[in-house]
């Protein structure tokens, strides 16, 4: 059986569902102090069969609990691919990524916030890479459909590219957008900027923009598609500075 444009159809699904969510790294956004957490999980395949067969397969988790003067977010990702040609096959996609958010409210819209990032990627060769990161953030819009916020703050990165271990402080300049369209589509971005402070030509940018369509009248199930970037301007050896992946997932919220 030939699944060869797997991909193409979770992006048609989505446009004619006329709705939007995301990826761990934003897939729940808690807009309203509750009493309990907000969670969601999805999972995405893509295979191919003929002259190559693939397979591609992404999984993250992400929760999150807003409280009355704080917000936190907790989530994980993973994606694994391999691609078979004349009978050798090659490992495509290998990555885990896992983060910490919490954010202290001084006002409605000014606070502080603490985040720690965590990232293997096999084949970019990121053995581990571990970003700390405290700052400031504002919301320059906030209502119940449309939010938008940065952030700012130093950092520093621990990493080990190949065999090279490396550490420097940094700076981190951050926004995160989020549109509910209508109470069953929603569309979010979100970027983040990482220059080195003694050598802004070394620099790492993360990006990300998706939507998400409800597949049921209880909005727990839902089709996600999303376009996650990652350019890092000192690669390891060998390595492409720029990795981006579009990815068709379907979402259980609970």
């Amino acid at each position: 059986m030939k699944y060869r444009y797997a991909l193409c159809l979770a992006a048609a699904m989505a446009v004619l569902g006329g709705t939007v969510s995301s990826r761990a790294d934003d897939a729940v956004n808690v807009t309203t102090a509750t009493n309990h957490w907000v969670s969601a999980a999805a999972a995405g395949l893509t295979l191919t069969r003929g002259n190559s067969d693939t397979f591609l397969a992404t999984l993250s988790l992400a929760t999150a609990r807003k409280w009355q003067q704080s917000e936190l977010t907790l989530g994980a990702d993973a994606t694994y691919g391999t691609t078979k040609t004349a009978g050798v096959t090659h490992t495509t996609a290998q990555s885990l990524h896992g983060f910490v958010q919490e954010n202290w409210l001084f006002t409605d819209r000014l606070y502080a916030y603490g985040r720690v990032d965590g990232l293997h990627d096999e084949v970019a060769d990121i053995r581990y890479r571990v970003s700390l990161s405290p700052g400031a953030g504002y919301y320059f819009v906030k209502n119940k459909a449309i939010d938008l916020s940065g952030e700012v703050g130093p950092g520093y990165i621990f990493q080990r590219l190949g065999t090279n271990d490396q550490s420097y402080a940094t700076l981190r300049i951050a926004d995160k957008f989020h549109w509910a369209i209508n109470d069953r589509a929603r569309i979010w971005q979100t970027a983040e900027f990482l220059p080195q402070v003694d050598k802004f030509e070394n620099y790492i940018v993360n990006f990300e923009i998706g939507v998400e369509s409800d597949l049921s009248t209880s909005k727990k199930l839902s089709l996600r598609l999303y376009l996650d970037d990652t350019y890092n301007h000192r690669p390891a050896p060998g390595r492409q500075k720029n990795d981006a992946k579009l990815v068709g997932a379907l979402a259980y919220k609970f």
